[in-house]
């Protein structure tokens, strides 16, 4: 038995047409046999009939989405035919031109993360920057970042407040824990994903190819770090505040039904730019680098520092260290 249908709704066939579609019949098909591929069947002509109504466009785009293959299977030609897509996508949504990158990984690269608890204040800065980077959505709000209002003494994190109010901090007694992807070496969420969505790339970052992810959330369940988001409703992100560059594994818009997370600024770093959140900390307290290089200062952190990372029992290698002066 499937569960009861999502009602349809024209304005998401429009953003994404028979894409959706061909998510919903990766995820029901297995279960619902020839029933589910009849009700897929049904919403594919609908998807269909609404992305004809705006036009030939439209429908060659809506066609051309429902037959992507996954990122790495794709060739060059067919790369360059999806990052069309998303641009005009953009263009029609938000009425901006933006540019969708496919910068690969750095050769000998591997990057990664500290965090001077030390410095960190609580401000939240990293968190409103991260958001304006990354094209996340603003309603219903979406944040890849969490910064803990701990107390001082305890890494107990199911103590740590979240929902504090920055504009009091910091407080006495307390210290400032920020929290989001930590990147593993060894990511449960890469193998529990059953469609292969989501994997690691050379330099250490995982990625999502959001077109591929049915949105089963077995990521979200696997991940101990709470890391990963899931878009329950199309995604609303003012025009004026779209971010247009970005790149196909990072920051392009998303849409309804798929999982996202951080990804290091990776539209950014492959460009040899700072991550948006350690740009925009206003204490220095984050430190970003290529690992490999033992003249970087993330390097040099892990060789000066009494590092430490969070639940190292769980086996995933997360390069993602904190530590105090």
């Amino acid at each position: 038995m499937t569960g009861p249908a999502r009602p349809f709704r024209k304005r998401t066939l429009l953003r994404n047409p028979i894409l959706w579609t061909r998510r919903w019949l990766l995820l029901h098909a297995g279960t619902a046999g020839l029933a589910g591929l009849l009700f897929g069947g049904t919403r594919a002509v609908r998807a269909a009939a609404a992305a004809a109504e705006t036009g030939p466009g439209l429908l060659a785009d809506a066609v051309g989405a429902f037959f992507q293959k996954q990122y790495k299977r794709m060739s060059a030609e067919e790369v360059q035919a999806a990052l069309g897509r998303i641009a005009r996508s953009a263009k029609r949504n938000f009425d901006t031109d933006i540019e969708v990158r496919i910068d690969p990984p750095k050769p000998g690269t591997v990057y990664g993360y500290a965090i001077n608890l030390s410095k960190c204040k609580g401000y939240r800065k990293c968190v409103d920057a991260c958001v304006k980077e990354n094209n996340q959505s603003r309603d219903p709000a979406l944040q890849y970042i969490r910064v803990l209002e701990m107390n001082l003494g305890s890494l107990d994190l199911s103590q740590g407040d979240h929902h504090y109010d920055p504009e009091l901090v910091p407080r006495e007694g307390k210290f400032y824990l920020p929290m989001q992807c930590v990147q593993c070496d060894n990511p449960p969420c890469v193998k529990s994903c059953p469609v292969d969505a989501t994997w690691k790339e050379p330099d250490g970052i995982v990625v999502t190819d959001y077109d591929w992810c049915i949105g089963c959330r077995a990521c979200m369940v696997a991940c101990p770090y709470h890391a990963r988001r899931f878009n329950w409703d199309e995604p609303t992100i003012p025009a004026s505040e779209l971010n247009p560059r970005t790149h196909f594994l990072g920051n392009r818009p998303r849409h309804q039904g798929v999982v996202e997370k951080c990804t290091d600024c990776l539209q950014r770093v492959r460009r040899d730019r700072q991550p948006a959140c350690m740009e925009a900390c206003p204490t220095g307290a984050r430190i970003f680098g290529n690992l490999l290089d033992p003249h970087s200062e993330i390097r040099y952190a892990l060789e000066h520092k009494n590092v430490f990372r969070l639940k190292e029992e769980a086996g995933c290698e997360p390069k993602f260290w904190y530590f105090f002066d």
